[in-house]
């Protein structure tokens, strides 16, 4: 199989600098060595990895997007988005973890007090405990204004009810970003707040059946009466939407990523495979119709490639980055269903059969169009911001 094969523009001067070039080889070493090997396994035993993550922590990784002082690597978005596609070569599963659990890290480091910062973020950095995101509700996907869960001022804290949906990393997660409303009746109070695991009337639901990410642990939350100190609203009442899209605009080029490395991974297997199968007495990567495919698959891997460096490139630079990493999130996943539908049907009948990796790329590929924003939502985002 061609998991060493890497693309053919991403290593150039124009495209990486010394330092990014350096980080991504080490990522693909890891995705190459680490997580292939066991994702086919851990795709049929819906198991995650929990080796591969503490190795994630050795390499400093799950503390991605924390500042130094409390331990992290504080890494820029370009690097960020870097790591995400290299560890999606190797296993979805993996990356959208630690998107995730960035996610929550992220909104510790943007939002919480020095108190809560220096409680929380140094063992998140080594890995555990683990951060879960919790803002989609069972009626409040696309439209998290709709949401249900209220936060009753009660003392010196908050009281907590709802229930959240699709939260990834929700079994293993120790600590929850859980999004709320002050006032019930009010879409103006949304709220962020940080809640352990181990509060009581924290429960974690029942474990979702999915197309693809199987590895992945998806559940819902129920939050019942549960009592949240005033330490732990990381948010001003009512800033907690505002400050969920700031975070989520990181997570969609994330996300963005990860789908060009689940792309290029599909493209890397086609192509090997196109060399080793002959078709009336010679590799089928001589039939035009077949070479015409590999054209577009590269270029829509590529392109995919250059919108995330670019949507990077401006969050790094202080620019607002929402048009671009709108933009990449809604060509690179949609290019990489269309890529990974291309590499199955290069395989013929192999490619159906789960022996082969490009099977489960074409399941995981879907929910890059559909979890941080749905293509549809990223349209709307795109049209509202150029018009």
């Amino acid at each position: 199989m061609a998991h060493a094969n890497a693309d053919a523009y991403a290593n150039s001067p124009s495209m990486l600098d010394d330092e990014e070039r350096a980080i991504r080889e080490v990522v693909r070493e890891f995705a190459v060595e680490e997580l292939r090997p066991g994702a086919r396994e851990a795709d049929e035993t819906e198991e995650f990895p929990e080796e591969a993550w503490d190795k994630l922590a050795d390499l400093d990784l799950t503390g991605l997007t924390v500042p130094e002082p409390y331990g992290g690597f504080d890494a820029d978005r370009s690097t960020y988005a870097i790591v995400n596609e290299e560890l999606a070569y190797g296993q979805l599963a993996v990356a959208t973890a630690l998107s995730v659990h960035c996610l929550a890290t992220s909104c510790i480091a943007n939002f919480g007090s020095e108190a809560v910062k220096d409680e929380w973020l140094p063992e998140m950095v080594d890995g555990r405990p683990v951060g879960a995101f919790c803002l989609s509700e069972p009626g409040a996907g696309s439209n998290p204004a709709e949401m249900t869960t209220t936060a009753d001022k009660d003392g010196d804290g908050y009281v907590l009810n709802g229930e959240k949906q699709w939260i990834t990393n929700g079994e293993r997660a120790g600590v929850y970003i859980v999004f709320a409303k002050t006032d019930a009746d009010d879409e103006g109070s949304i709220t962020q707040f940080l809640v352990p695991a181990d509060f009581d009337g924290v429960e974690v639901g029942k474990r979702e059946e999915k197309l693809g990410l199987r590895a992945s642990d998806t559940v819902g939350m129920q939050f019942s009466d549960v009592r949240v100190p005033e330490r732990y609203r990381l948010t001003e009442e009512g800033k907690g939407l505002s400050a969920a899209f700031e975070t989520l605009t990181g997570g969609r080029i994330a996300i963005a990523a990860q789908a060009v490395g689940l792309a290029q991974a599909a493209f890397d297997e086609a192509r090997e495979y196109a060399h080793e199968r002959e078709q009336f007495d010679s590799p089928i990567a001589e039939i035009e119709a077949v070479r015409n495919t590999f054209a577009e698959m590269a270029t829509k891997v590529q392109a995919s490639r250059l919108l995330v460096r670019e949507a990077a490139r401006q969050s790094d630079a202080g620019e607002d980055p929402r048009l671009a990493a709108s933009m990449a999130k809604y060509f690179a996943s949609e290019s990489a269903v269309d890529v990974t539908n291309e590499a199955v049907q290069i395989h013929g009948g192999y490619g159906y059969m789960s022996e082969f990796d490009v099977e489960r790329f074409y399941r995981d590929s879907k929910i890059t169009t559909i979890y941080e924003g749905t293509t549809e939502i990223q349209k709307t985002i795109i049209a509202r911001e150029l018009l």
